[in-house]
C-alpha cells in the first residue's frame, strides 16, 4: 500500500503551529478568565474578553519578543482562525440588517472610502511623505488596514520600509481605536445603529469591529461587520485604479521583510486577485444570504455563535501578539502625525455621513 502523505504533512503543520497558537489560547483563556470574574464582582464585564485578548497579547509582544518558533502559530491565529470565524459570523447576520439604512448608505461607504483616501494622501504629502508612502498610509486608514496595504504595496511599487512603517501604525493604532471609539458613545449620543455604521467605517480589521461593537449593542456588531465588508469591496477598485493610473511610481523596489506580507507578496506591477475579494468575505456573505433565506436550522444558530465568538477572541489574542508598540517609535514624527491625522478626518468624514443620511 501507497503511504499515506497526509499524517506527516498534519503532524509537521501541528508542530509547527503548536508553541505560538499554544500561546494564543492561553491569552485567550486568561481572557475569558478575566471577564468571568468581571462579571461575578461587578454584575457585568466592563472589559469584554474580546477587548482583553488583544490588550493583553499587545502588553505580553511589547514586553516580550517570542522567537521564531512562535511566528507561525501566531500567524495562523491571526490569519485562518480570523477568516474562519467571519465566515460563521454570518450565519448570525441578515443582509436586511443593511438593506434596512437604504441605498444611500451603500453609495455613502463608497463616497466616504474615496474622500478619506483623498484627504489622507493630501495630509501625507502636506507633511513631506513620499507619494508611495502617503498612497500606502492613506489606503491602510480608508479601507481595511493590513490588507489594503499588502495589496496595494506592489501596484505602486512601494519598498519594504515604506510597507513596514504602514503596518505599524495600523496595528497600533487598530488596538487605541478599538479602546478608544465606544467613549464616543455617550459623549456624541449614539445609538446603537448609528455607532455600528461608525465602526465599520473607521475600524481597520474585521474581527476589530466586532471587539470595538459587542460591548455596545448586538446590533451595533450586526450594522458595523456588514458597512466594514462593503468597506472590505472597495479595495478592488482602488486597487485597480491605482495599477492604471500609478504606473510612475512603479519601479524597482526593496522586497518587503517576510513578517510584514508573510511570504506572499506579489511582484512589483501585478494584481493579486485574490487580494481583492478575499475568499472568506465571500463567504461570509454567502452565508449571511443562507441566513437571510432561512436556509440555516434555527437550532444551528447558538452554538454557531458561539464557535465564532471564541474564535474570534483567539484571533485577537493573535493580532495582539503582533503587535509592538515600540515599533512605531522607529517610523518617524511625519508618519505619526500623518496617519493620526488621516484617521481623525476618516472618523469626521463618518460622522457627517451618518448626519446626511439621517440614520437613527
Amino acid at each position: 500500500m501507497p503511504r499515506d502523505a497526509t499524517a506527516p504533512s498534519i503532524a509537521q503543520f501541528t508542530r509547527r503551529i503548536l508553541p505560538g497558537f499554544g500561546l494564543c489560547l492561553a491569552v485567550t483563556a486568561v481572557a475569558i478568565g478575566l471577564e468571568t470574574i468581571e462579571e461575578r464582582v461587578f454584575g457585568r464585564a466592563w472589559l469584554e474578553a474580546l477587548v482583553l485578548a488583544i490588550v493583553l497579547g499587545t502588553a505580553l509582544r511589547t514586553a516580550w519578543n517570542p522567537g521564531p518558533r512562535f511566528f507561525p502559530g501566531i500567524a495562523f491565529g491571526a490569519k485562518t482562525v480570523l477568516e474562519v470565524a467571519v465566515v460563521l459570523l454570518g450565519a448570525s447576520l441578515s443582509v436586511g440588517t443593511l438593506l434596512a439604512a437604504g441605498p444611500g448608505l451603500l453609495i455613502g461607504i463608497a463616497g466616504v472610502v474615496l474622500l478619506a483616501i483623498a484627504v489622507s494622501y493630501g495630509i501625507g504629502r502636506a507633511l513631506g511623505l513620499h507619494p508611495r508612502l502617503a498612497i500606502l498610509v492613506a489606503c491602510g486608514n480608508s479601507i481595511c488596514g493590513n490588507s489594503a496595504i499588502a495589496a496595494t504595496a506592489p501596484v505602486i511599487g512601494a519598498d519594504g520600509e515604506d510597507v513596514a512603517s504602514s503596518i505599524a501604525f495600523t496595528a497600533v493604532l487598530g488596538v487605541l481605536v478599538v479602546l478608544g471609539l465606544p467613549l464616543l458613545v455617550p459623549l456624541l449620543d449614539l445609538s446603537p445603529m448609528q455607532y455600528g455604521v461608525l465602526a465599520g467605517l473607521t475600524v481597520y480589521a474585521v474581527p476589530q469591529v466586532l471587539a470595538a461593537t459587542a460591548p455596545v449593542a448586538a446590533l451595533s456588531v450586526q450594522v458595523g461587520t456588514l458597512v466594514k465588508l462593503v468597506r472590505v469591496l472597495m479595495l478592488g477598485p482602488v486597487v485597480l485604479a491605482l495599477s492604471l493610473g500609478a504606473s510612475h511610481l512603479r519601479e524597482e523596489a526593496d522586497e518587503a521583510a517576510p513578517h510584514v506580507t508573510a511570504g506572499v507578496r506579489p511582484k512589483p506591477g501585478r494584481i493579486a486577485v485574490h487580494r481583492l475579494v478575499p475568499w472568506f468575505i465571500l463567504a461570509f456573505l454567502a452565508m449571511a444570504g443562507l441566513r437571510s433565506g432561512g436556509l440555516i436550522p434555527q437550532v444551528a444558530l447558538p452554538s454557531t455563535a458561539a464557535t465564532a465568538n471564541l474564535l474570534t477572541i483567539v484571533s485577537m489574542a493573535a493580532l495582539g501578539l503582533g503587535v509592538d508598540v515600540r515599533s512605531v517609535v522607529g517610523a518617524g514624527p511625519r508618519v505619526t502625525l500623518a496617519v493620526i491625522a488621516s484617521l481623525a478626518a476618516l472618523t469626521a468624514v463618518s460622522l457627517g455621513l451618518i448626519r446626511i443620511l439621517g440614520i437613527a
